[in-house]
């Protein structure tokens, strides 16, 4: 019952951006501009981010602390075989919207990675001379067709989204993510479930311990941690939307979505 809600939902959303679609680049900057972003469940947002900070303090804080202090090679080999299996997400969604060029570009990538690369554990396409990797979801795609973000909404574990975002996530598990598919949803003997939750978990750990010290100094120096965190994802969301490289704040925002989708 729960799945044929969820493609109702997303049937709908498909259907808008087919009203709605627009290129133009300052509609969907305003459209995704955080100020104009409500944040319509705020009560019940802040209940489930301070479950989440409790939950951090709990398990990810102190698992990320002992990843820190693996050594290097180690740490940047599990972060590179993660965005490798992101790359299946990504490719999709580049075609969605429109980067074809991109989309072969990341399938290389993808397939060198995975063979010689070993796993995607080294970037080797990187020293082959590929562009940078930059991750797209179905999100964004939705964003860059003209769909609006909707009201702030913040997830239990998964922390903060919109309502776009959440609702277009919803396609990694109806067939948009094939790690999904080949781990969970069919029985492929070479790969189960525990594949595709370890990489999830392990991909929250990844992303807490990179940004360990700016998380903790943005929760000590912030008057208000919350409208913090909301503000800083927010404006990192909209520069990943329209490509933009500026950096905000202190967070390391190429990683800011690792956990998201």
């Amino acid at each position: 019952m729960f799945k044929k809600i969820v493609i109702i939902i997303f049937t709908t959303l498909t259907l808008t951006i087919n009203v709605n679609a627009s290129s133009d680049g300052d509609l969907i900057l305003k459209k995704n501009e955080p100020s104009e972003i409500a944040d319509c469940f705020e009560k019940l947002n802040r209940g489930i981010f301070t479950f989440n900070q409790a939950l951090d303090g709990l398990v990810f804080k102190p698992v990320a602390t002992v990843y820190k202090k693996l050594p290097s090679p180690v740490k940047a080999g599990v972060s590179n075989s993660l965005n490798n299996l992101t790359n299946l997400v990504t490719i999709p969604n580049n075609l969605l919207q429109g980067d074809f060029s991109l989309a072969g570009v990341n399938s290389g990538r993808f397939l060198i990675n995975s063979t010689v690369g070993i796993l995607g554990f080294i970037d080797v396409a990187e020293y082959m001379g590929f562009s940078k990797y930059e991750k797209e979801d179905y999100g964004q795609s939705l964003a860059k067709h003209g769909v609006g973000p909707g009201c702030y909404i913040v997830l239990p574990v998964l922390g903060p989204s919109t309502a776009r975002d959440t609702i277009a996530s919803a396609a990694n598990f109806l067939g948009g993510d094939p790690w999904y598919n080949v781990t969970v949803r069919n029985d492929t003997h070479y790969f189960s479930e525990v594949d595709f939750y370890s990489s999830r978990i392990t991909s929250g750990v990844d992303f807490r311990a990179k940004n360990f010290d700016s998380i903790e100094n943005l929760e000590k120096n912030s008057l208000d941690f919350y409208a913090s965190v909301k503000s800083l994802y927010l404006q990192d969301r909209q520069q990943k939307i329209l490509n933009s490289n500026k950096k905000i704040n202190t967070q390391d925002d190429s990683d800011w979505e690792e956990i998201q989708n």
